[in-house]
């Protein structure tokens, strides 16, 4: 059975969608692959009491403080809604330090000396997970396939700046 919504036949089972190359989507491998790898380093991160996504957060705040909030998401490639969520919580900790508004309306991160001190115990766990994982896939397939994971990233920004008609 269909549903008529305007000028468009939608279907109601599983048996009228047409699926056929839906396990090839960039997205949902992507994802799937990111889950996986992300619940591996959020159990190695766990004794820190951090999630993988909030060291990520710190070790981006630590490369480039003091760092506009806009930047920090341009760097890590991730919306600033999420991202104002995550740094509300690690400020909260009282591992990040956010400026007021200062020039041009922007707020600035820097690293507390707690935050600085929860990297630098987190920075040990990681090196040992990320051993684990280097010597898991083999170092010179890692390293062919990092360099491969940051071209597709500029790929999908450029798709992302002119999507399809």
């Amino acid at each position: 059975m269909q549903v008529k919504s305007g000028l468009l036949s939608m279907p109601t089972r599983l048996a009228e969608f047409n699926l056929k190359g839906t396990g090839s989507c960039a997205s949902f491998n992507f994802r799937r692959v990111a889950r996986a790898v992300t619940r591996f380093y959020d159990q190695a991160l766990d004794r820190c009491g951090i999630r993988s996504t909030q060291f990520t957060i710190l070790v981006g705040v630590a490369k480039t403080q003091p760092t506009s909030i806009s930047a920090l998401a341009d760097l890590l490639v991730i919306d600033s809604t999420t991202l104002t969520r995550s740094l509300r919580l690690l400020k909260a900790q009282g591992l990040l330090a956010v400026s007021e508004r200062a020039s041009k309306r922007q707020r600035f991160l820097t690293l507390t000396p707690a935050g600085a001190r929860t990297l630098a115990e987190c920075l040990l766990v990681w090196r040992k997970a990320q051993e684990q994982w280097v010597q898991a896939l083999g170092a010179e397939h890692w390293a062919n396939f990092r360099g491969e994971l940051e071209r597709l990233a500029h790929v999908a920004i450029s798709l992302e700046k002119s999507p399809p008609a």
